[in-house]
């Protein structure tokens, strides 16, 4: 078997109505569909994957995320080019999300360059460029650590 990329990612927030805006700009800008939007959910649709939000319970809705928990520490969006990426920054500066780094090469492989900042809940999320093919070029050499 061959996977054909994640087909989704479900968030879960500490409420879908004050995250609305954030991620419908986003979402919208990097070229996805609003297909679900409820009190309970709002799903969008695009570039062969898709992105949800669905409410924290009622117990856990005051807490904030935490990347050192169990479970998901970010999630990154490929884009198409350095430019892309320059302008998801400006927009999620435009939006008021906190932003981890500003557009910048790492070290991960050749040309990797990205943007990280957080969510209103302080999920994290990166949209990156690599050029080429990245990691599967022959002649790359790969970075040995993890993203902090």
């Amino acid at each position: 078997m061959e996977i054909n990329g994640i087909a989704h990612v479900i968030l879960t927030v500490r409420s879908v109505s004050r995250s609305r805006d954030f991620y419908r700009a986003l979402l919208s800008h990097m070229g996805l569909s609003e297909i679900i939007d409820s009190d309970e959910y709002l799903y969008f649709v695009g570039g062969r994957t898709a992105v949800g939000l669905r409410p924290a319970g009622v117990e856990l809705a005051h807490e904030r995320f935490d990347q050192q928990r169990v479970g998901l520490h970010h999630v990154c969006f490929r884009a198409r080019s350095r430019e892309d990426v320059d302008a998801a920054h400006a927009l999620v500066a435009s939006l008021g999300a906190t932003v981890v780094h500003p557009p910048a090469e790492g070290g991960w492989v050749p040309g990797y360059y990205s943007v990280l900042f957080e969510d209103p809940d302080g999920i994290r999320l990166e949209v990156n460029y690599v050029p080429g093919k990245g990691v599967f070029d022959p002649g790359v050499t790969r970075a040995q650590s993890p993203k902090p």
